[in-house]
């Protein structure tokens, strides 16, 4: 992900006429390569991203001054774009990751039938009669849809008023659904916008960890324990189980848990509120899933289904950020090196290429977004400087300048030791209780 942001730096220096000294995959001592234009392409010993070097780009570099080839040598909106660069290669790079995924993949569960596991209040789904344990029998002019027949048809119907037949205690039932326009349903196999949280996995909801100081461990919550049912709903995964949270907007909830194998006592929990949404404070296990059979999509379909996943996970970046700087999140929520490394391990673990795809795009959004803010030394701040020179037509102090960075530069270095002891923290070694 990095060497793609760079590599965006890159071609459009080249473009503008920046003379870039080397072009690095990984950093460290240089272990092979080959030299061409006046740059040093090579591969360095420590494989952790890379880099691009411009002649004239590191503040103090007065030598380059009257470099035509130097990075400060071109105007400022050239160099504005080669800033900006980096963080759209990004994006674009999770845009086709996503596209080649639902456009040559497609996992979906190869179920015979959509069962309605929970049905959202005062949704759509809920004013239309539609009740958990529901078995869609027909859904517009689809006849027994399955999973991803029944998204397919809800997205091409998308602003109308469908037909649809449920099975409900051996009886059938009929009533009119209305569909939301222009609800995009990225690949999800639960239909929010509608309401519908639709059954999928097999098996109670896994706990992988528990936030030190969370309502979950407060109330004995564990790693590795089993939650079978939330106030008696025997939920499979987290989709509506979270969405039952937010209907009890904080009342008490009663898990029944299971640890080794062994039941234990009722768990009262107090939901804790962070931002606008409620939250017990544990994250989930991926959920059993049923078989799974590949069905492509559509070309059309694919560009829809990656543009809705990348909006998405960007609205998730930026609303984490907000809500950090609104004190509505702990910075403990945060991960580092040591965190990525344990997700993509978890992920490259799946025999499915969903977790695989979804986890490097979601990485590419959050790289190219997190450079984009305003703070020395990222690609934002260096926008937001010259914005600034732009306004008042000189130069910032170079003085100036070399103090903010060492300051910033400071400044990210805790703030990676932080995340990195944090990310550490949360190893299950490090948990309290059985594993």
């Amino acid at each position: 992900m990095v060497v793609a942001h760079e590599f965006g730096h890159f071609v459009v220096a080249k473009l503008c006429g920046v003379r870039v000294e080397a072009f690095s995959v990984g950093f460290g001592p240089r272990l092979f390569g080959v030299k061409y234009g006046g740059t040093d392409y090579k591969v360095c010993l420590l494989p952790l991203g890379g880099f691009v070097k411009m002649t004239g780009e590191i503040p103090g570099e007065e030598q380059h001054v009257d470099d035509p080839g130097a990075f400060t040598s071109h105007p400022r909106w050239q160099r504005m774009l080669i800033g900006v660069a980096g963080p759209v290669s990004n994006f674009v790079l999770a845009f086709v990751l996503m596209l080649l995924y639902f456009g040559w993949i497609n996992e979906v569960p190869n179920l015979p039938q959509s069962t309605v596991e929970y049905v959202t209040l005062n949704s759509l789904a809920a004013k239309a009669g539609i009740e958990p344990g529901d078995v869609i029998r027909s859904f517009g002019a689809v006849s027994n849809p399955d999973l991803e027949t029944l998204l397919e048809t809800a997205r091409r119907d998308a602003g109308q008023t469908v037909p649809v037949t449920l099975e409900r205690g051996g009886k059938q039932v009929t009533t009119q659904l209305s569909l939301p326009s222009g609800e995009g349903q990225s690949g999800s196999l639960n239909m929010p916008a509608i309401g519908l949280d639709l059954h999928y996995a097999d098996g109670p909801i896994g706990v992988n960890l528990v936030t030190t100081g969370s309502p979950a461990e407060k109330a004995g919550l564990r790693a590795n324990d089993s939650i079978v049912a939330v106030d008696g709903h025997a939920f499979h995964s987290l989709d509506p189980f979270i969405d039952y949270l937010q209907d009890g907007k904080g009342k008490d909830v009663t898990l029944a848990v299971e640890r080794n194998g062994k039941p234990l006592p009722p768990m009262a929990v107090h939901p804790e509120e962070q931002g606008n949404r409620w939250i017990l404070g544990f994250e989930g296990k991926s959920p059993a899933l049923p078989p799974i059979e590949r069905r492509p999509m559509g070309f059309g379909d694919a560009v829809t289904a990656s543009r809705d996943f990348c909006t998405t996970s960007s609205m998730l970046v930026v609303d984490m950020l907000e809500r950090l700087l609104k004190h509505q999140a702990s910075i403990k929520q945060l991960s580092g090196p040591v965190g990525i490394a344990q997700v993509a391990g978890q992920a490259a673990e799946t025999k499915y290429w969903w977790p695989k795809f979804e986890v490097a795009a979601e990485i590419s959004v959050n790289l190219g977004i997190l450079n984009l803010l305003p703070f020395p030394i990222l690609d934002g701040g260096m926008i937001l400087f010259l914005l600034i020179e732009s306004l008042m037509r000189h130069d910032i102090s170079m003085e100036i300048k070399e103090r903010i960075y060492q300051a910033a530069v400071v400044v990210i270095v805790v703030f990676f030791v932080y995340v990195s002891y944090n990310d550490v923290s949360k190893l299950s070694i490090f948990m309290r209780g059985k594993p």
